[in-house]
């Protein structure tokens, strides 16, 4: 079978052929691949930033955003069956027994930093023809999601994101009035940095929970990207058009930043104007850079006076593929046209160098596989 991987010692990126893999345990399942999403992660994988192979290889198989198809199932598994369309976990336990969090199911909270992903850690990933896994990893799909179910793995970002959201709030009176057809969060304020396809998902998950939501990116409006944002009922600020410093005098308070870019400066920036009992979301990585200069005095003093939290989101569980499968369809519904302009377009395998390499243009461009 053909896959894409990265050979790090080499620098080199190409389709191998590798064998096509077999199920060798009752719970395994074999799923052909039909489509990988290209992301950030994998460009810079694929510039060699980071990128471990599995142990005794001297390749990687990349991609960890991706749908498939079952076509073989061992005699023990029943979570799904064959023809279900799969999109499967990322993340895959450390080995240690005192680790609680990957003895309960919850490698997305590893304590020891063993777990291996799909894709990126000491595993192969899923921009391969076919795939075996255990069915423990498996999220079944409606087939009427077919088109967009490549969307589910970027959303678990922000999925896992506002779980915790809902958690961390409840030490204080946080809550919305109650008012009928209204969502959690109706009198809530958050904002999106950045305008790739982590900030337009998280923007659209904080919309269907009735956040008043803003997104803030650098290009000037209107812009494709600001027209779909608008279309689903979410406000767009250009930085051209404001500074950080001006934000809350434009939206009031601001409850929630989802941030979204991987820049720091911009990031660190945004905190000093983050608002009374708000939370800050970072999920981005950013690449090894200069050091900043920060107010460390004003950030310390605003995170205890003004009673905020911040915290950093990595990979999800299953509770997140859940949600997010969900909200994939209740987008689908809400808003079908918008959800599918996120993906700009869809390459055969032999265009990988273009997408991974070079200067992709769009939103979310996806790999076929099959």
């Amino acid at each position: 079978m053909k896959a894409i991987a990265v050979s790090p010692e080499k620098k080199e990126v190409e389709i191998i052929n590798q064998p096509e893999p077999n199920i060798a345990t009752p719970t395994e399942v074999k799923l052909r691949m039909l489509e990988a999403g290209v992301c950030g992660t994998d460009k810079e994988i694929c510039a060699f930033e980071y990128g471990t192979p599995p142990s005794g290889s001297s390749q990687l198989v990349i991609g960890h955003e991706s749908l498939g198809e079952v076509v073989e199932i061992g005699a023990k598994v029943s979570r799904v069956k064959i023809g279900d369309l799969v999109v499967p976990m990322v993340r895959r336990p450390c080995p240690h027994d005192h680790c609680m969090a990957c003895r309960s199911a919850r490698q997305d909270f590893c304590f020891t930093g063993d777990f291996k992903e799909r894709g990126i850690k000491e595993a192969h990933g899923f921009m391969a023809q076919f795939v075996v896994d255990d069915q423990l990893y498996m999220n079944p799909v409606p087939q009427e999601l077919r088109e967009v179910a490549v969307l589910v793995e970027p959303l678990t970002i922000a999925e896992k994101g506002l779980a915790q959201v809902w958690q961390v709030q409840q030490r204080l009176p946080w809550g919305c009035p109650i008012t009928p057809g209204k969502a959690a969060a109706h009198c809530h304020r958050a904002l999106v940095l950045g305008a790739g396809p982590v900030g337009l998902l998280g923007a659209m998950a904080l919309v269907n929970y009735d956040f008043d939501t803003y997104v803030y990116s650098r290009e000037p409006a209107p812009n494709p990207k600001s027209i779909l944002l608008e279309s689903i009922g979410a406000k767009y600020i250009s930085a051209e058009a404001l500074s950080p410093a001006m934000l809350p005098e434009h939206m009031g308070n601001i409850d929630l930043v989802y941030e979204a870019t991987g820049a720091s400066s911009l990031s660190f920036e945004m905190m000093k104007h983050l608002g009374t009992n708000g939370i800050f979301i970072f999920t981005g990585v950013p690449g090894r850079k200069g050091p900043l200069e920060i107010d460390t005095d004003l950030m310390m003093r605003n995170l205890v006076l003004k009673n905020q939290v911040v915290f950093g989101t990595v990979n999800a569980g299953r509770d997140s593929f859940e949600a997010s499968i969900r909200d994939v369809g209740t987008f689908q519904k809400r808003w079908p046209d918008a959800l599918r302009s996120l993906i700009t377009g869809r390459f055969p395998m032999e265009n990988y160098s273009d997408l991974l390499l070079g200067r992709s243009t769009g939103i979310k461009n996806v790999i076929i596989l099959n």
